[in-house]
């Protein structure tokens, strides 16, 4: 072995890395997302769920109560109704994922030491069942009037019970397996387009497709349609696995578990196709991938609450599409909401598939520089 020949090729390699933007940036950027989003963005002590409240009682004591509980920080009140089917509409269109319900005898039942209070969860998110237990724990004595008996004659603390919808079993794979569609598209419908350009110039294709008279907006939707319906397909397989390996309800429609299916696909299809039309190999495509990748898992609310994360994170995450695709299935397939209750998400999807196509079509040339 000759080592002057051995410190050429180090020396080779060194330049090349240096030339390599994307290589450059992985070295660099993976690190440092990683170390940002689990030690700043990742935090499974949920504070602020949006909390919907039903005081139907609307006494000193009932005030005082529901006040001890937004006193915890577990939850933030962000409406207030007169009764629980109201609180439930809002749990079923993911308005809210926590609700606390007195009723009209709350005097009552706290003197009888009965049941007092209700807080109804949206058990879709195992992590939000957990934060709730923590409101069951406020003491009711707070809600006495300040002109009760002796502490000797004091009734006993009546309890708070935390009832769960839709996975009171708290079952993982009713909250896994329906965000696992979103990531298993995300990932290879992104990756399928990323390289669909890419790997038309490398292979010499291009030449041809630059003699034809397509225009850049065929060429990017042709590109597109063949791969909705592979995602199709990949939706119907992880449906099915998991409905007979893990028996996770569809209580929804299926034709909006399909719509808000092919939305995130034309979604991730379009980000590939934006992704492609920068890269300039097949390997820089798949590396930008990652970088999209890396977020939208860790930043969508499937792996980490994402009532957890700061708020700037929780803005950032908005702007991903398995974000929004996530509360659309969850809520179609677990509570059982049509996508014209969720139609916030919907749009969003549908704004990121304008906005994304619209930026492939305008940098994409038909030329081999």
């Amino acid at each position: 072995m000759n080592g002057r020949r051995l410190w050429a090729i180090v020396v080779k390699e060194l330049r090349q890395l240096r030339r390599d933007r994307i290589t450059l940036a992985m070295i660099v950027g993976i690190p440092v997302i990683q170390l940002v989003l689990f030690g700043y963005a990742i935090n499974m002590n949920l504070r602020g769920l949006a909390a919907g409240i039903a005081d139907q009682s609307n006494t000193a004591g009932s005030r005082a109560l529901v006040m001890d509980m937004l006193a915890t920080g577990v939850v933030a009140p962000v409406a207030t109704v007169n009764t629980s089917q109201e609180v439930m509409a809002m749990i079923r269109r993911g308005e809210i994922s926590i609700g606390i319900v007195v009723p009209p005898d709350f005097e009552r039942r706290r003197i009888d030491g009965r049941e007092a209070v209700q807080v109804l969860v949206d058990g879709s998110d195992t992590a939000v069942q957990g934060a709730a237990v923590q409101l069951a724990q406020v003491p009711l004595d707070s809600a006495a009037p300040a002109t009760r008996a002796p502490a000797t004659s004091t009734p006993p603390t009546p309890p708070i019970s935390v009832v769960s919808f839709y996975n009171p079993e708290r079952r993982s794979a009713v909250n896994i397996v329906p965000g696992l569609i979103g990531v298993i598209l995300t990932m290879t419908m992104v990756l399928f387009t990323a390289i669909a350009i890419v790997r038309e110039r490398e292979r010499g294709n291009m030449e041809l497709l630059i003699a034809t008279p397509l225009t850049s907006a065929e060429l990017m939707i042709g590109k597109v349609l063949p791969y909705i319906g592979i995602g199709l397909v990949q939706t119907t397989v992880i449906l099915a696995l998991g409905i007979w390996l893990f028996a996770v309800p569809v209580r929804g429609s299926m034709l909006d578990v399909y719509v808000a299916a092919g939305l995130l696909i034309l979604a991730n299809l379009t980000l590939g196709l934006l992704i492609s039309t920068r890269a300039q190999s097949q390997f820089q495509a798949m590396q930008m991938t990652f970088f999209v990748f890396l977020p939208s898992i860790l930043l969508s609310g499937f792996m980490f609450p994402f009532a957890g994360m700061p708020k700037i994170v929780q803005w950032l995450a908005e702007v991903l599409p398995l974000t929004h695709f996530l509360r659309l299935i969850r809520g179609v397939m677990l509570r059982g909401a049509s996508l014209g209750e969720l139609w916030i998400d919907v749009l969003a999807l549908a704004a990121f598939v304008v906005v994304m196509m619209g930026a492939a079509i305008l940098r994409f040339r038909k030329r081999l520089d």
